[in-house]
């Protein structure tokens, strides 16, 4: 019998994809695990043992549900900050937030600037809301803030997304130009920021705070250095006016208990995080050696990742992650020209990073 299922049209228009294939379904696929898992650009140093033990603590309490207004998280993020409570949204990481974001500005057929080849959940979510999405090139492999602003201007656009630093080829703008973008900006326009990967950043990434500007939405993930991404929880920092959108819209039981106890207690345990940042540059240097010495070019990151350029064009960067799936490492590409001439490799630990280089020097030669 066929489906007489009525979906909506924007959802009739739409492919049947995911932004992302998960190790666990490639390995379903293969019927084997990964020896090596640094693709997903999720953290190898674990989570703070405060953090942990205070998870611990919460799965006892696991059948209540969560703070609805994640009231002390979101007082604790306000103070470290310097913004008000009324400035900060929790919700279910930043993915959960794009969401929301483009739920609440955009109606189908509105146009939506971003990078093309920039984070596909973005692209995915202005898809499933039916917006025009209009992406720019990057330029020298970055992001080109200059094109995107002259973009958002010739169309109109409501929203704009961009991430610094960038996934996911690693690289960033100083808060100069940034804060000269944001500037530009027409007024009915909003940027959303997305800082996953702030923390690793050279401190000239910094912008200052400012949620007097109705034209920004930064957000930020304990998926990265805080080593929580299992755990599905981040924030945005915005004007109250965006903030309030948020409210109106959002899941208010969509982070749990155990999620809040935990980012709260990592965001007290700032040494561990700082610890974390320390390993991944030193992470991230170990990986620029081995591109070296395999006369391989690889981009400066201020992420936990490094792009390692395979030398030619995106067929043969799939081939190289072929020839390293064949051999236990789960790594990943862009998904765009030029961008997908590079493999991104997630900082492992030191074991990790040695099992990745040992088969990468393999996958390598046996590429030719």
């Amino acid at each position: 019998m066929s489906s007489r299922i009525r979906f909506t049209p924007v959802v009739t228009a739409l492919p049947a994809t995911v932004p992302f294939v998960g190790p666990e379904a490639i390995e379903r696929r293969r019927g084997a695990r990964f020896a090596v898992r640094v693709g997903a650009n999720e953290s190898a140093f674990g989570v703070s043992p405060r953090a942990a033990e205070a998870m611990r603590e919460a799965i006892a309490r696991a059948s209540w549900y969560g703070d609805p207004e994640s009231f002390d998280l979101r007082t604790e993020i306000a103070a470290r900050h310097g913004v008000g409570i009324d400035n900060v949204c929790v919700a279910g990481g930043i993915d959960e937030l794009l969401g929301l974001t483009v739920r609440m500005l955009i109606e189908p057929g509105m146009p939506v600037v971003t990078s093309h080849g920039a984070y596909p959940t973005f692209n995915y979510q202005v898809a499933g809301f039916g917006g025009d999405l209009q992406a720019v090139p990057y330029r020298d492999d970055r992001i080109d803030l200059e094109a995107v602003l002259a973009r958002v201007r010739s169309s109109g656009a409501p929203l704009v997304y961009f991430a610094n630093p960038d996934n996911p080829m690693g690289t960033w703008h100083d808060a100069g130009p940034v804060a000269e973008f944001i500037a530009a900006l027409p007024e009915d326009c909003v940027l959303v920021l997305d800082e996953a990967y702030g923390q690793f950043a050279p401190e000239s990434t910094k912008l200052e705070e400012n949620v007097d500007d109705p034209r920004v939405v930064r957000m930020h993930t304990f998926s990265k250095a805080h080593g929580m991404a299992g755990a599905r929880i981040g924030y945005a920092i915005a004007h109250p006016d965006l903030i309030e959108g948020f409210n109106k819209i959002r899941n208010h039981f969509a982070v749990n208990r155990v999620a809040q106890t935990g980012a709260l207690a990592s965001l007290r345990d700032p040494e561990f995080v700082r610890s974390v940042v320390a390993q991944v540059a030193e992470g991230r240097e170990e990986y620029m050696r081995l591109a070296k010495d395999m006369e391989l070019h690889a981009l400066e990151s201020a992420t936990n990742f490094v792009a390692i350029d395979a030398g030619g064009d995106g067929a043969r960067a799939r081939r190289l992650l072929r020839l390293l799936e064949d051999r236990e490492v789960f790594v990943r590409m862009p998904g765009v020209a030029p961008l997908d001439r590079c493999i991104r490799v997630t900082v492992g630990t030191r074991e990790e990073r040695a099992r990745f280089a040992e088969r990468f020097r393999d996958a390598w030669a046996a590429l030719g």
